[in-house]
């Protein structure tokens, strides 16, 4: 979108919220431009020249965020952004709980960082926030980032990962599999194909071979090796009391439970010591 019908869409939006300059302005020569009135005029003028300089700094804005995020996308890394904490801020926006969470970046060609960013927890994200895999474009040079939420539905297993390959006449399920899913991702991104809830690269061998590789290896790594005969099965670990107080204090943090659902739970963790 070119800054000129960004800032057109950005003014009449303006101008909506903050109509009543325009109505003071058009009463007043409506009503034969009264001297009597003419606090109305200026009152419309300043209120609606204010519009006019909040839609030009609104429209800077978003067209120098759509400029580093386009230049991101160009050149930066793409890295995997591991949650290793959330903590609630008591701020809400438009409903939703504002978080902070910690992370842990890694990717290639980058040092691993820490870092803390404040987002937004809506419906859509607080999956992909408590799954603890997130996708973030970084400046390799600044470690400047940020979190890329379509991918990052993908990666934390918010969304379907599944490859049909033709040659082996099987579709192979990588849902939640991070580590084989950021490789993937990075192929799409250095072969400029788009993420899709399809996508088809056929017409592209080399991005294609690359991406097969990947799925053969991880859907090797996933598969379980056999029971051998008279070995039991062994039923999976219970999570920790660590690992329960955390997973708590993620709900806790996100507004997922009231107070007093945390405190209650919390003393029934405790009490199993």
């Amino acid at each position: 979108m070119s800054t000129f019908w960004r800032y057109v869409r950005v003014q009449l939006f303006v101008l909506l919220c903050g109509i009543v300059g325009p109505i003071f302005l058009a009463a007043y020569f409506l009503l034969g431009a009264d001297p009597m009135l003419k606090w109305m005029f200026w009152t419309g003028l300043l209120i609606t020249a204010a519009d006019v300089l909040i839609a030009l700094a609104i429209t800077a804005y978003g067209a120098k965020s759509a400029a580093e995020a386009k230049a991101l996308e160009d050149s930066g890394v793409l890295a995997l952004a591991r949650v290793v904490g959330i903590h609630e801020t008591n701020t809400r926006i438009n409903d939703q709980p504002l978080v902070k969470i910690d992370l842990n970046v890694s990717g290639p060609g980058i040092t691993p960082f820490s870092t803390q960013d404040r987002v937004i927890a809506s419906v859509s994200r607080l999956p992909m926030i408590t799954s603890r895999n997130l996708v973030a474009l970084v400046d390799p040079a600044t470690h400047d980032y940020q979190i890329d939420w379509e991918r990052s539905a993908l990666v934390s297993g918010m969304m379907p990962a599944t490859f049909s390959v033709a040659e082996d006449s099987r579709t192979y399920d990588l849902t939640g599999q991070a580590e084989p899913l950021m490789e993937i991702l990075q192929v799409l991104k250095t072969h400029r194909i788009d993420l899709a809830s399809m996508i088809d690269i056929r017409s592209n061998p080399a991005a294609r071979q690359q991406v097969q590789e990947v799925v053969r290896r991880a859907a090797a790594m996933a598969t379980p090796p056999p029971v051998p005969a008279g070995v039991d099965f062994v039923a999976p670990e219970e999570p920790t009391i660590g690992q329960r107080l955390q997973e708590l204090e993620t709900l806790h943090a996100t507004g997922s439970i009231t107070e007093a659902e945390y405190l209650a739970k919390r003393e029934q963790i405790i009490a199993d010591l």
